[in-house]
C-alpha cells in the first residue's frame, strides 16, 4: 500500500459547524486535496472558497457533477447523509461522511447496496480509532499484554446538552439520545479492540419529561423529551468477549475510565474514543501499580478527517479501516441495544463486520 501518485480530490457537501474541524485537517493530509464545497446556504460555501484558495463554491447539483470532484465528504445533518450520499453514490463518486451511516439500518443498506453495484467505496466517521489512543490500546491487546480478553466496560456519563448546546432539541427525540449521538465512537472503538458484536441486551430509562436550555438566545426555554436519556447495554461479541456500555444525558458526573478492557492476565484503561489521542494504562498480574504504555500504534497527531487519507491511502488494495461495513454494524448493533430494552428480549445483530486492520505507528507528512 503507497500514496496515491495524485492526491484525491475532495468536494464537501455540507458547511455546518463540523466543517472547521475537517478544514485544519486537511493541510496535514498529502493524500487527498479539497477543490470543491457546497451548501444549500450557499453562502457559507462561499465564504469557505474565499478563506481557502483553489477552492471552488458550487451548488450541491454542480458539486455531484464536477468531473474534478473524485469523493464526496458528506457532512450534513444525519437525515440527509443517506440521500447524499445515494447521490453521489449514482453520480460514480466515492463517499466518505460523517456518522452515522445513515438515520437507520434500512436506509444505510440502501447505501451499501448502491455503492457495491457502482463499484464505489464509501467510508464513515467516526475515525477517532484510527489515532494512537485507541490503536495502541488494540497493539497491547494483539501483542498479548492482557491475555484473552474476558469483557469491557464503555461508560459516557453527562448531565445533558442543553446545558451548553443553543438549540439541542433534536439530542431528545427519536434518533438522539446518548446512545445514537455518542455510541458510535464507543461501539465501533469496542469493535476495534475485541471485534464486531453477535448480540446484545439492552435497557433504558428517562427521568425528565423536559429540558431546560442553559445558553444562547433561547436560554430559560423549556423542551420536551421523548427519547431515552439513559441507555445499557450488554454486547456478546463473536469472540466471546462481554462489552458492558453505559450511554447517559441523566449523569452529573463520572470518574470510571471511558473504556477499560479486561483480559486473563492484565487490564488495559482505554482513553476517551471521541479523541484521537491519550494515555494507555495497562496493569497485570505481575504488577501492582498501572503503567503508561509507550505511543506504539496509530496515526500520530491525528485529527478528524484522517480517515480520508488512510481511504486514499488504501486504494484498492484494501477496505478503509473506517469502513462503511464498520459504520452499519455500529448503527445496527445501537439499534438493536434500544428494541432489546423496548422488548425486554435479547436481540441477534444480524450484520457482521471485519476487525479493521491495525494501524501502524504513523506520523502525518504536511506537503510542502
Amino acid at each position: 500500500m503507497g500514496k496515491p501518485l495524485e492526491p484525491l480530490k475532495v468536494g464537501i457537501v455540507g458547511a455546518g459547524n463540523i466543517i472547521a474541524a475537517y478544514l485544519e485537517t486537511f493541510p496535514k493530509l498529502d493524500a487527498v486535496r479539497l477543490v470543491a464545497v457546497a451548501d444549500l446556504d450557499r453562502s457559507r460555501a462561499d465564504a469557505i472558497a474565499d478563506a481557502h484558495p483553489g477552492v471552488r463554491s458550487l451548488s450541491v447539483d454542480e458539486l455531484m457533477a464536477d468531473d474534478e470532484v473524485e469523493l464526496v465528504l458528506n457532512l450534513t445533518i444525519p437525515a440527509a447523509h443517506a440521500q447524499v450520499a445515494l447521490q453521489a453514490i449514482a453520480a460514480g463518486k466515492q463517499v466518505y461522511g460523517e456518522k452515522p451511516l445513515a438515520a437507520n439500518t434500512e436506509q444505510a443498506s440502501a447505501v451499501l447496496e448502491a455503492a457495491k453495484e457502482a463499484g464505489v467505496t464509501i467510508a464513515c466517521a467516526p475515525d477517532t480509532v484510527l489515532g494512537t489512543g485507541t490503536q495502541t490500546a488494540r497493539r497491547a491487546i494483539d501483542d498479548g499484554l492482557i491475555g484473552t480478553p474476558i469483557s469491557a466496560t464503555a461508560t459516557m456519563m453527562t448531565p445533558g446538552h442543553e446545558r451548553w448546546h443553543p438549540n439541542p432539541d433534536f439530542y431528545y427525540v427519536p434518533g438522539g439520545g446518548p446512545l445514537l449521538d455518542m455510541g458510535p465512537y464507543y461501539i465501533s472503538a469496542l469493535i476495534t479492540l475485541l471485534g464486531p458484536v453477535a448480540s446484545v441486551i439492552g435497557a433504558a430509562s428517562h427521568t425528565r419529561a423536559s429540558r431546560t436550555i442553559g445558553s444562547g438566545t433561547r436560554q430559560g426555554e423549556s423542551i420536551p423529551v421523548s427519547t431515552d436519556t439513559h441507555v445499557t447495554g450488554v454486547l456478546v461479541h463473536e469472540s466471546g468477549a462481554l462489552s458492558t456500555l453505559v450511554m447517559s444525558f441523566d449523569a452529573v458526573a463520572t470518574q470510571a475510565a471511558n473504556i477499560e478492557i479486561h483480559g486473563e492476565t492484565g487490564s488495559l484503561i482505554v482513553p476517551d474514543p471521541n479523541r484521537f489521542d491519550g494515555d494507555v494504562k495497562l496493569r497485570t498480574l505481575a504488577s501492582t501499580e498501572w503503567e503508561t504504555l509507550p505511543v506504539s500504534a496509530g496515526y500520530v497527531d491525528a485529527s478528524r478527517g484522517i480517515g480520508l487519507q488512510d481511504l486514499a491511502m488504501s486504494g484498492t488494495d484494501a477496505a478503509p479501516r473506517a469502513s462503511a461495513t464498520l459504520a452499519f454494524h455500529a448503527l445496527e448493533v445501537m439499534e438493536s441495544v434500544l428494541r432489546s430494552a423496548h422488548t425486554g428480549q435479547a436481540v441477534t445483530v444480524e450484520s457482521t463486520c471485519e476487525r479493521p486492520r491495525a494501524v501502524p505507528l504513523t506520523e502525518l507528512t504536511v506537503p510542502v
